[in-house]
């Protein structure tokens, strides 16, 4: 075999490991990223839109809170651990009847609450 051609086919401690790696990372990453699946999956997949027209996210940008967290007031729906009031108007029915928030940049993008009880 020629010695270019062994070279080339031969991992060594100057950068072929490292770079093979490193290749191999990535790849994985982006398979994960593409295909990631989680609790607010719903979200992402459902398109849903605030009050403003504006996507309410991806999976990562929204968290479950839990109801014990929430309180209905008269202005609407206040989170107690973040000291927000989300108005009743700016509130999306949530398809798995618990609360969720989503945020993007620091601000709340949209909020899901649990349809009111007949």
């Amino acid at each position: 075999m020629p010695a270019d051609m062994e070279r080339v086919m031969t991992l060594t401690a100057d950068g072929g490991v490292t770079r093979l790696l490193l290749a191999a990372v990535l790849v994985a990453a982006t398979l994960s990223l593409a295909t990631a699946h989680g609790p607010a999956e719903w979200i992402q997949r459902g398109g849903f839109r605030n009050a403003a027209g504006e996507l309410c996210c991806g999976e990562r940008d929204c968290a479950e809170i839990s109801g014990e967290d929430v309180s209905i007031t008269g202005a609407g729906y206040f989170v107690r651990s973040i000291r927000e009031t989300v108005p009743f108007s700016e509130a999306l029915p949530s398809p798995d009847g618990q609360y969720w928030r989503c945020q993007w940049g620091g601000s709340r993008k949209c909020f899901f609450a649990p349809p009111p009880s007949i």
